[in-house]
């Protein structure tokens, strides 16, 4: 098994399966051909993972039962943070489930047992979908707002400002979940850390500096009252 930190310098399929014949199985036959797979087995070094960011993964194997954090809890999870695929592979086989799974975002739900070759076509499928629809998503737009995710800059009205980082990270993260409402908790967790424990009301001070950097633009992050942030195109 690898360490959090080898597993982030690896571009690959990441499968969270507790039995270790199944993962046994499918690293092995994913591996014999050209699509690269490593796996954890318990849910809590699943959830260091997609908090530490899931930037070097192509797609997500998820089990539902697993020891520590369950798998529909790191769905959410994954949800919060990352678009990545997710495929359920799973001995859950109720309907509830099934819908419960899709309802948290999943792209896919395959109940146990499996063929192999059916869900080694369903990943090659979905990475391709993925990284299609990924074609110069490094610039990212939202009305009089551009950002690009590779040159780290950041332009307003046809203006190119200079942000702070934490502002930056406030925006990228809006900019990625356009007119989707977020709570202060959510872009703790994701731009000061979940081991954070001082005010929330850090986040208005930051949101505050960041409308009145962004000019004009500034109005396009909405304030909607005990519920959170959105962003919006105009």
């Amino acid at each position: 098994m690898f360490t959090v930190k080898e597993l982030l310098t690896m571009k690959t399929i990441l499968l969270i399966e507790d039995d270790p014949d199944i993962c046994e199985v499918v690293v092995k036959y994913f591996s014999t051909r050209e699509l690269d797979i490593s796996a954890v087995q318990d849910g809590e070094t699943a959830l260091e993972l997609i908090q530490a960011g899931l930037d070097c993964f192509e797609l997500v194997l998820l089990d539902i039962m697993l020891p520590g954090t369950d798998g529909f809890t790191l769905c959410r999870e994954i949800r919060r943070r990352s678009d990545i695929p997710v495929i359920f592979i799973t001995a859950r086989s109720r309907e509830d489930d099934i819908l419960h799974g899709y309802e948290l975002g999943c792209d896919d739900y395959i109940t146990k047992p499996f063929q192999l070759s059916t869900l080694y076509a369903k990943c090659v499928a979905l990475i391709k979908r993925s990284i299609g629809s990924k074609t110069d998503s490094y610039v990212l737009k939202c009305g009089k707002i551009e950002l690009n995710t590779r040159t780290l800059s950041c332009y307003a009205a046809g203006e190119e400002l200079e942000l702070p980082p934490k502002q930056f990270a406030i925006l990228l993260y809006l900019m990625k979940h356009q007119n989707w409402v977020i709570d202060r908790n959510t872009l703790l967790d994701v731009v000061w850390g979940s081991d954070y424990f001082g005010s929330d009301r850090v986040v208005d001070t930051h949101i505050k500096k960041l409308r009145k950097a962004l000019g004009t633009a500034g109005e396009q992050i909405k304030t909607l009252v005990g519920r959170g942030y959105k962003l919006t195109e105009k």
